[in-house]
């Protein structure tokens, strides 16, 4: 395996299914562009005349569209940002913030990221979408589901004020989970 020698930049993008690594080579001499998603190649193109432009490609299991963007800043320096879904990279996790929870836990010696996403009411545990029942109950709903032979349910429960709108919360073996911070 070639060193990698034009590295230049380097994210960490959290989404439903993990957090995924993206890494990005730009040879500026050879006009060399290559772009790995978790270690695993994803573009590689050869002797490109023109430097700046954009690199597309898809992220996890949910093929969620990506863009490096390469822009000259001055002389031979390059700028690189990446985009999720059109939006800047800070941009897309402040809208994630809103729109999913996720709950980090260890059951049994194993770290599971669990992630709720609030729209779909989507349910994902280390990658993989989850068996689900919801149900409603007195004040609110509850989504079950198991991981590793633990029950599960995350309570949403309206927080009676407008601006906060539904609390979610994950309970485990009826232990409640804090939210993680990503």
């Amino acid at each position: 395996l070639e060193k990698m020698t034009d590295l230049v930049a380097v994210w960490e993008v959290a989404l439903s299914d993990g957090v995924h690594k993206i890494e990005f080579e730009h040879g500026t001499t050879s006009g060399k562009r290559v772009v790995y998603v978790d270690g695993k190649e994803e573009i590689r193109r050869e002797w490109m005349f023109k430097l700046v432009g954009k690199e597309t490609f898809t992220v996890g299991a949910t093929k969620t569209k990506a863009a490096i963007n390469i822009d000259a800043v001055s002389g031979f320096a390059y700028e690189y940002t990446l985009e999720i879904n059109g939006k800047s990279l800070k941009k897309y996790m402040e809208n994630r913030l809103k729109t999913t929870n996720t709950w980090i836990l260890n059951l049994g010696g194993t770290d599971y990221r669990i992630v709720l996403e609030k729209d779909t009411m989507d349910v994902w545990c280390n990658g993989q979408k989850m068996e689900t029942a919801g149900e409603f109950v007195e004040d609110g709903t509850e989504t079950h589901f198991t991981v590793a032979d633990h029950s599960c349910c995350i309570k949403a429960v309206s927080s009676g004020k407008r601006k906060e709108g539904i609390i979610h919360t994950l309970i485990v073996d009826n232990r409640e989970i804090p939210e993680a911070v990503e």
